[in-house]
């Protein structure tokens, strides 16, 4: 056979003697040359993100299947983004990801993609540059670490670190405690095995169609997570040979079954942003009133960290997303079709659920329908805010409280600890500049930790207002992603403390309660904030970003641009 690759390696004279010659210092014999699929494997291993540290090993794997089908694999790196060690926030760089994987895989002779991610935002960027480039692509998750084991008890990843440090400041365990705990949480490759946003989006990858069934949960150190690597490699060849694209893929119906999915396990509020961007690469319709009103009918069905008891080793043991999927396939559009061949409905019909404590059924869930994530409006959010229900207190759920305001996470924090902090049950926290562009790159900052002397009386939860996010794996009542943020004028911009603010999740509304003519005052004399120092990327970013509501991706990249042959270089 014969494809894209072929304008490379074969062509006459001096140009394809150049690329093929050069090639042939790897050791390749010339039946790579053949025709034969060229397949890219795009890697986002590195040392510096120890959730896909093992990538390596996983990519060895993709190339015995790719070399059993008869296709030509090769491994090439792509930007590495691991949350727990960059700054400000791998959020800054995943339109960089997937900016540079499009080019990538664009400039050179491949015919198809296997996709190779774990950490949060690496999942969502390859998937970005492969719905631009639209090659045939299969996606492999690294898969989650093994359960953390503590004092005889299972620790997950993130979310205990938010109790730890809750705790430790309320002085009921010790900094030596802490330190045991650490390594307990974190023994195996792979990333968080809670609920978190890299789970989620592993779940959604397969859910979407473009990972194989059963991959987003088998744990990183699993024989069957190498397995499953090998077979996507397999199939990427056949998905090359039949010209199954990303874009055949990833329907609006595909994106309808994810937001639907998100509800079903307990995922995490960065789905929103990172469905959006992927559905705006793809020319997908999606908005925030597509994940409300999709979610309001699918109840919680997985007990996960950090709505629940359970880790990702269990939902894996328990049936994994294809039983999830089952437990709600009348919701779900069964017919369209999967990186496995075939349908959706083929890929869940044997699915059987081996844990009802871990995966509730349908007709018993863990929360009822309408519990997950919730889009909020009103004055406060006029293009929407999010807030993830089953990991809120439900006493929160309509409150209302006088606002205290600062203006970065570390003005919060260097009062934090005070006594004479002007803060009570009631309060309403809010935390703004934490934006795409007022970071810059909207960190996960909003659940900020309480106030200590609230900590020390008991309190675990208050109401928390901020147009940054939230980690996946964290938890309480935490309103995020309000749009537009404070940095460009948003009414978030205005707030003072001492207003009042209401929230009504259960209405769906989010209410600064100051009258329009004060409002109007105070946005005469609003001064936007200087735009954030910096240059190249940065730079690049803070001017080009769009809001949350509509993915943080960059205005210049939304849309698709093909995987046209670039002009001749020799």
């Amino acid at each position: 056979m014969s494809g894209r690759s072929t304008a490379w390696f074969g062509a006459a004279g001096r140009s394809g003697m150049i690329h093929r010659s050069w090639m042939r210092n790897q050791g390749v014999t010339d039946e790579v040359f053949d025709g034969r699929p060229v397949i890219g494997i795009a890697t986002t291993w590195s040392e510096l993100v120890p959730c896909n540290a093992h990538l390596h090993r996983v990519a060895d794997a993709v190339k015995r299947g790719v070399w059993q089908s008869g296709g030509f694999p090769l491994e090439f790196p792509c930007t590495g983004l691991g949350e727990t060690l960059l700054r400000p926030t791998a959020m800054l760089y995943r339109n960089l990801l997937a900016m540079e994987a499009e080019e990538l895989m664009r400039a050179n002779p491949l015919d198809g993609l296997v996709l190779l991610s774990g950490c949060d935002k690496t999942t969502p960027g390859l998937l970005m540059a492969a719905s631009s480039v639209d090659l045939p692509a299969v996606m492999v998750t690294g898969g989650p670490m093994l359960s953390g084991k503590y004092q005889g008890r299972d620790l997950g990843s993130g979310t205990q670190v938010w109790r730890f440090e809750e705790e430790l400041a309320a002085g009921t365990i010790t900094p030596a405690e802490c330190a045991v705990a650490e390594g307990a949480m974190a023994r195996s490759p792979g990333h968080c095995m809670t609920m978190g946003t890299a789970s989620t989006m592993a779940c959604l990858a397969e859910g979407l169609g473009m990972q194989l069934p059963y991959s987003a949960t088998w744990p990183a150190v699993d024989a069957r997570r190498d397995q499953t690597a090998q077979r996507a490699g397999q199939r990427i060849v056949e998905l090359v040979t039949d010209d199954v694209r990303p874009s055949t893929i990833m329907t609006r119906e595909a994106f309808e079954d994810a937001v639907r999915i998100n509800a079903a396990i307990g995922g995490s509020t960065n789905a929103v942003i990172h469905l959006a961007a992927i559905a705006g690469r793809l020319g997908v319709p999606f908005s925030l009133d597509d994940v409300d009103a999709l979610g309001r009918d699918v109840p919680t069905l997985v007990d996960l960290e950090p709505s629940g008891r359970f880790l990702m080793e269990d939902l894996c043991y328990a049936g994994g997303l294809p039983a999830v999927m089952r437990e709600i396939a009348e919701l779900l559009h069964l017919e369209r079709p999967t990186v496995a061949g075939g349908t959706v409905k083929d890929a869940i019909a044997d699915a059987a659920c081996w844990n009802r404590e871990v995966i509730h059924p349908f007709d018993r869930p863990m929360a009822p329908a309408g519990s997950g994530t919730a889009v909020l409006r009103g004055n406060l959010a006029p293009d929407g805010a999010v807030i993830k229900q089953s990991a809120a207190s439900p006493t929160l759920a309509r409150h209302r409280g006088r606002a205290l305001v600062f203006d970065s996470p570390e003005q919060y924090r260097a009062v934090a600890d005070d006594e004479d902090l002007p803060v009570d049950e009631s309060t309403v926290l809010v935390l703004r500049h934490c934006g795409p562009r007022g970071y810059p790159g909207m960190p996960e900052v909003a659940n900020v930790g309480l106030p200590r002397k609230l900590l020390e009386r008991g309190v675990r939860d208050l109401v928390r207002v901020c147009d940054g996010r939230m980690s996946g794996t964290a938890y309480g009542t935490v309103v995020l992603h309000v749009a537009p943020e404070a940095a460009v004028g948003g009414p978030l911009a205005l707030v003072e403390t001492g207003d009042e603010i209401e929230l009504d999740v259960p209405g769906r509304r989010l209410v600064l309660h100051v009258d329009d003519d004060e409002l109007a005052a105070r946005r005469v004399r609003w001064q936007p904030p200087p735009a954030p120092t910096g240059r190249g990327w940065t730079r690049l970013y803070t001017e080009h970003v769009l809001q949350a509501d509509q993915g943080a991706d960059l205005d210049f990249l939304v849309g698709g641009s093909g995987a046209d042959v670039p002009r001749e270089s020799h």
